[in-house]
């Protein structure tokens, strides 16, 4: 049986292996290497064996990082990844965890990077305080799957899937539909057979067959990936026939019109397809295809395709149909127009017809010697004119022109409105505008027919039903509150006299209310701060506001009761002009900061200066009272207990600071916890204790943890510690947030 070594034999064995090890803590930590773990958030029981992210935009993965021992609170672990061949030699970052160093066993979320794609990618875990890094994991198969969505692969690269290719020769297929295609890997087929030798992303195609390809993503992800492509019918060797359309006997083709389309070559063994602009003419599959002008839309490109035993499908090149009917009439008037009384309207047409001839008609009666390109109308009703070519390729081509809405008012309506956004009191400018003017029927129907009449009519706009001088156009500019009130405009065209809709303006002032108060810092009750403003109240209808809310109306200045934001409101027109905000805040001692922390300690014989911020006054005094100082800094030369009072605006705050000589005795390694009161806890110089930036850590002599606190208060052990031996010894380390300060034994005797 193996024989232990005597404890006294031990301990020292383990003071100088942790000792060695304290540049910042124990290295007592053992990392196993990283494993997959389940995620919680899909409901799955199984760890992942292999990772196929992307599909989806999924990519939210974990794995389990287990470790022994004791970690610093400074301790970061961090999940790395090797590259595709399993070589840590420039590691990614997976995921970090800063609150694990009490947690041995956890799970930690990662995502791959989206460059990820290989076999043999291994993971591993390594901590920062202890520096430790694990074994490397398994290599597994990881794949970021950006593209999950059907290739396309063809012989020109356009995208279009070509079903079948007939060459001579050799021909190159290439995947055509994602961006940068030469950045993966692929697995092609040819008729079902994998081309082991073909990765990238074009193909030599030499020998006949089915081709058809994927994105490489390994043998686990690819079927996941959904990158199969479209099927390209490869024939090598075969020659097409030379299909093509005999030339048209014509190809601009007039109303009434057919024209017959035959092929060069015939089969009785071939199928038959004729198509439309690039679309299949459905029914279409016979030797000839009738172009039939009586068809609305036969204009285009015609192709015939065929298909057969020992060929290859093939495709005729286009031949273009054209309409020779195809000439405008183009209205010249709007769709609208009014007719007053002694203001006959002219509707008038042009055309590209050859030759053309014409013949108006309202409400679809022709309209007898109307036959120009123009008419004057009195009456109301729908007015076109009917336009027929003479000359050019199809003569007696007969087209309408849009029609045109004729009325004859029994009144008219003008509307007016905001020409910009306009928001009562708040807006300082306005303009209003004739917006519509509407024809009235005699049942109430509405035109609307501003555009041919809105400039024939003469305007004067009114303010409270009186007329404004010089107000006589579409439009009128009120940009002061003394243009406050409602306005409407009249409007007058023939026999025709109109009043418009009214709209209100209200303007705020272009003036401003400036207030100001005596401090901005209220102390207690018994604090007076006042506000005041340099407008004169005496005449004015005014409103005090504490956040918001109205509080006094009567006071030209007002005294404060409570912190908050306070402005002042002023009635001007029917309107709320409101101040700048001043805001009062309560009196916070946190507001008064000094540039140490706890205690001010230095030799003796020395000096500390001690500086403060936050205030707007500062008097330094000692403890009987009398004044060192009234600056925001103050050089210590003696010990002592000494207060700081600093002033914000009206507000005092006191901040008590001791200062004491640095302790000049070292870091004990000995203590005697016998409830004596001599010795009973571990006190360390002042120059580490207090100090909130100083971290002090106590462990056993097996690396057990007892105490990391900072702002060591000179208090351990705590009187209700027990300890198992007489004698015992403890390891210390005090260090800052940069480095460690000391670093020792503590010897406990009872």
């Amino acid at each position: 049986m193996k024989q232990k070594l005597p404890y006294l034999n031990v301990l020292p064995l383990l003071f100088f292996l942790f000792i060695g090890s304290l540049t910042v803590s124990a290295q007592a930590i053992i990392l196993n290497a990283p494993e997959p773990a389940d995620n919680p958030n899909t409901g799955g029981t199984d760890p992942w064996s292999a990772i196929c992210a992307g599909n989806g935009g999924f990519n939210e993965y974990y794995a389990n990082i287990s470790w022994a021992g004791t970690a610093n609170s400074a301790n970061v672990f961090i999940l790395e990844l090797s590259d595709a061949n399993g070589d840590f030699s420039s590691p990614t970052e997976l995921a970090r965890a800063t609150d694990k160093n009490t947690t041995t066993d956890f799970d930690l979320q990662f995502a791959i990077p989206t460059t990820t794609r290989g076999n043999g990618y291994k993971m591993r875990v390594r901590s920062t305080d202890p520096v430790k890094t694990s074994a490397e994991s398994e290599a597994y198969h990881m794949y970021y799957m950006d593209i999950t969505s059907n290739l396309n692969i063809s012989e020109i690269g356009d995208g279009v899937p070509p079903g079948s290719i007939c060459s001579d020769t050799a021909i190159t297929l290439q995947v055509d539909n994602i961006s940068n295609p030469e950045t993966y890997q692929y697995i092609w087929f040819r008729s079902g057979t994998e081309l082991t030798s073909e990765k990238g992303h074009t193909i030599n195609a030499s020998i006949s067959g089915i081709y058809y390809a994927f994105i490489d993503y390994g043998d686990t992800c690819t079927g996941s990936g959904n990158t199969d492509s479209n099927y390209v019918d490869v024939t090598i060797g075969a020659t097409g026939s030379g299909i093509a359309i005999n030339t048209p006997t014509k190809t601009a083709l007039c109303n009434g019109d057919t024209e017959t389309l035959t092929i060069n070559l015939t089969d009785p063994t071939w199928s038959y397809q004729w198509y439309k602009d690039s679309v299949l003419i459905s029914g279409a599959n016979t030797e000839t295809y009738v172009v039939d002008a009586n068809n609305a839309g036969f204009e285009g490109d015609y192709q015939v395709e065929i298909s057969g035993p020992d060929i290859c499908t093939e495709k005729s090149e286009a031949v273009t149909i054209t309409n020779a009917d195809n000439f405008t009439v183009t209205r010249n008037n709007g769709a609208n127009v009014v007719v007053l009384p002694s203001q006959p309207q002219t509707l008038s047409v042009t055309t590209t017809a050859d030759t053309p001839s014409y013949q108006w008609y309202r409400n679809n009666t022709m309209v007898s010697g109307a036959t120009n390109s123009t008419l004057d109308i009195t009456q109301d009703g729908t007015y076109y004119v009917e336009v027929t070519q003479a000359g050019g390729t199809c003569p007696g081509t007969i087209k309408n022109s849009e029609s045109t809405v004729a009325v004859v008012p029994a009144s008219l309506e003008i509307n007016i409105d905001y020409t910009a956004a306009y928001t009562a009191c708040v807006s300082t400018s306005t303009v209003l505008e004739v917006t519509t003017i509407n024809a009235v029927a005699t049942d109430g129907t509405k035109t609307d027919v501003t555009t041919s009449i809105i400039d024939s009519f003469t305007y004067q706009w009114k303010k409270d039903g009186v007329d404004i001088s010089g107000a006589t156009s579409k439009t009128i500019s009120l940009t002061d509150i003394s243009e406050n009130g409602n306005y409407e405009v009249d409007g007058t065209v023939e026999s025709y006299n109109e009043t418009s809709n009214t709209l209100g303006v209200q303007l705020l002032t272009n003036e401003t209310v400036t207030i100001s108060s005596t401090s901005t810092t209220y102390c207690n009750s018994s604090d007076v701060i006042t506000i005041s403003t340099t407008t004169d109240l005496t005449t004015e209808t005014y409103s005090w506001q504490l956040n918001g809310t109205s509080i006094n109306t009567t006071d030209e200045v007002l005294t404060i009761a409570e912190a908050g934001t306070y402005t002042l409101a002023l009635e001007k027109n029917g309107c709320q002009l409101v101040s700048n905000s001043v805001i009062i805040s309560p009196l916070d001692d946190s507001l008064i900061t000094l540039d140490i922390d706890g205690e001010v300690v230095f030799p003796e014989g020395s000096s500390k200066t001690v500086t403060a911020s936050g205030g707007t006054a500062y008097r330094w005094l000692d403890a009987t009272g009398i004044e060192l100082g009234s600056t925001d800094s103050y050089t210590f030369t003696q010990e002592g207990e000494y207060v700081l009072i600093a002033n914000i605006d009206n507000c005092e705050i006191s901040k008590p600071i001791t200062v004491v000589y640095q302790d000049l005795f070292n870091v004990p390694n000995v203590i005697t916890p016998n409830g004596d009161g001599s010795n009973d806890q571990w006190v360390i110089p002042n120059t580490y204790s207090n100090k909130s930036d100083i971290n002090v850590v106590i462990y056993t002599d097996k690396g057990l943890e007892l105490l990391n606190v900072n702002g060591y208060q000179n208090n351990w052990p705590e009187s209700t510690t027990s300890f198992a031996k007489q004698n015992m010894v403890f390891y210390y380390v005090i260090k800052n947030a940069n480095e460690t300060l000391k670093q020792g034994t503590i010897t406990v005797i009872r």
